[in-house]
């Protein structure tokens, strides 16, 4: 089988953190955010990734190549020269995803972090007769978003409403499909939406299913909502492994910690963190739904909650960082510096305290 992933443009909603690496490489609970749906892919029989990109193909090709050997899966990039939406990518890479065996091929934004149940979703799709199935969730607010209507019983799909002012119903679109071939013969090369387009016209010919996605599901495209999405996720990793999860006194809730991080004494850390690899959490640290991305150090009694360290920055002695704080690759924050949701680009030195939240330049 075969995947496309729309890996897409600039990531501007996750600057700083993009200015340094494309968005499908930033680090999200220890690993890079695609390569958690590579490993998935490959779980269930995937052979090929294409991934649909406009933006800095040769970083992402040259930091997936060991990814490649190690997972045995072939990895491709096809490079949109101009933006072509979230249908035209499938028409561009139409010959990487036709191999003439007839399978239906993933497609899946990059932002989305799930459980990824693929092995459900072939099972269910080959049970319809129909020509695609898009993953959908559940949401509270469905007002906010493009409702799929569909059949309960079947999962027809029988129509979308964008932003509904009544209420039709509380499921979305949760960017994980997966399309028989036939589908790649209506599109053209051209900028195209797959979501306002293409589903709706196999929804009137009957031919669209939607799954309910079973488990959390959340796009980590932006700062807020990555940080809601580590706190699902390593629920998920509760439930499911959690012998990954660290353990211990200075522990509290769900905290992933890579075997190559350094902790103090004294500290507390959780709930909801993740520390990456070569950290240093000097002694009497307090840590809270925060990511410290590789290389990172937080000294002697710092605080930080809500907030993304960049990798090989530093938080200074008794700093303390909150309020949805990011500071980008390479930064450093002072000693007794205060920080109420400062976003700081790459390769700074902060001397002063952020009192309010704004871009540090």
């Amino acid at each position: 089988m075969k995947a496309l992933i729309l890996v897409g443009g600039f990531g501007t909603r996750l600057r700083p953190l993009t200015l340094s690496l494309p968005k499908p490489l930033v680090d999200f609970a220890n690993k890079p955010m695609i390569l958690h749906q590579i490993e998935a892919l490959k779980e269930v029989g995937v052979t090929e990734v294409v991934l649909a990109i406009n933006y800095r193909p040769e970083v992402m090709l040259n930091f997936l190549k060991e990814f490649e050997t190690k997972l045995g899966i072939t990895i491709t990039c096809s490079q949109e020269t101009e933006p072509l939406g979230t249908a035209g990518p499938l028409a561009l890479a139409r010959d990487k995803l036709i191999d003439g065996s007839g399978e239906p091929f993933f497609v899946l934004n990059s932002d989305v972090i799930s459980e990824y149940p693929f092995a459900e979703l072939i099972k269910f799709h080959k049970a319809h007769t129909g020509e695609a199935t898009i993953m959908v969730t559940k949401v509270d607010e469905p007002s906010k978003y493009g409702v799929v209507v569909m059949e309960e019983e079947t999962g027809r799909v029988e129509r979308f409403v964008e932003k509904p002012k009544v209420f039709v119903g509380n499921k979305i679109n949760a960017g994980i499909y997966l399309l028989n071939p036939s589908v790649l013969d209506r599109l053209e090369l051209r900028p195209t939406s797959i979501e306002k387009e293409v589903f709706p016209e196999i929804a009137s010919r009957q031919k669209l299913y939607a799954m309910v996605l079973p488990g959390f599901w959340m796009d980590i495209g932006q700062p807020r909502d990555y940080i809601t999405g580590l706190r699902l996720y390593l629920d998920s990793i509760r439930k499911k492994s959690p012998s990954q999860l660290a353990s211990g006194p200075q522990f509290v809730g769900n905290v992933l910690v890579h075997q190559t991080a350094v902790i103090g004494k004294g500290c507390l850390i959780g709930p909801d963190v993740a520390i990456g690899p070569g950290c240093v959490v000097e002694s009497g640290v307090r840590l809270s739904r925060c990511t410290v991305m590789r290389g990172a150090r937080i000294k002697n009694h710092a605080c930080v909650s809500s907030s993304i360290i960049g990798w090989h920055s530093t938080v200074g002695q008794w700093a303390r960082m909150e309020n949805m704080t990011i500071l980008g690759e390479d930064v450093h924050l002072g000693d007794e510096l205060y920080s109420n949701g400062g976003v700081v680009l790459p390769h700074k030195e902060i001397k002063s305290s952020i009192l309010k939240p704004e871009i540090v330049l």
